[in-house]
Formats: C-alpha cells, structure tokens, sequence
C-alpha cells in the first residue's frame, strides 16, 4: 500500500477539520474535476473554491473514522468517513437550516496526479442526510 497517495489524501481532510482552506486548495490541480453528490461536474480550482465557501457558509462539519487506501502506483485513492455536521443555514432546494446536528457516513474516491488530487467524486446518502435534517 502506497503512503503517498495515502498521506495526500489524509492532508487533504486534516486541512479540511482544521478548515484550512488555503492548505486545503492547494493541494488539488488547477484542473481538479469535482463530482458532486447526485449533482454536476465541476471543473477547476474557482468552482471548487465557490462550493467550498457555499459549504463553509451552510454547514460545519468534522470528518472522523477516517480509513484511506490507495492502489499501487499512488494514482487513485478512496476514503470512507463520518461526517459530524451541523447545518447553520439554509442551502438552496434543502430543508430550512436550524442548526440540526446529523451523523453521517459518506465516502470520496480520488484521482492522483503530481502529487495532487485531479479528481474527488463524493458519496452520501441524500435522503438520510434530508431525513436526520428535517426531525432535528
């Protein structure tokens, strides 16, 4: 197993829990592909940064029960977590933000190159997401 591609990607949600986010964006690729949840494809560092404000805006989440792995030649990486979240206000088509608290597991896959993150693809459950949300 790579450590590599291993350490990347734990300073990648190290900077993140710390809310670096100038650490945080620089360790992606100018052209850095971001694969949103049920959502679009995003291609760049700007758009990249525009959702993480939206996100820092809305939410405040941690990351924990953090597993990474990686493939052989540090190209392709994948995390599963937790994410400890507390959503602050209100995101456009969602739920009225009260400040609920929710628990919820996701995962990321990654593509690696020069070092970088080229591409993160993210994964959650939406609908619990919305369920947890709405009764809290």
């Amino acid at each position: 197993m790579s450590q590599n591609a291993n350490a990347l990607i734990e300073s990648y949600y190290a900077a993140f829990n710390a809310g670096d986010m100038d650490k945080f964006l620089s360790l992606l690729t100018d052209d850095v592909i971001h694969d949103t949840n049920q959502g679009s494809r995003e291609i760049g560092k700007g758009p990249f940064k525009a959702f993480m404000d939206r996100m820092n805006r809305n939410y405040k989440e941690e990351l924990v029960h953090m597993v990474v792995m990686s493939n052989d030649d540090d190209s392709r990486a994948a995390a599963e977590f937790v994410v400890l979240g507390e959503y602050l206000a209100t995101d456009e088509g969602l739920p009225e933000a009260k400040g609920q608290k929710y628990r919820l597991p996701a995962g990321a896959f990654f593509d690696i190159r020069d070092g970088k993150v080229a591409r993160i693809t993210n994964y959650y459950n939406l609908e619990d997401w919305i369920k947890q949300v709405s009764q809290g």
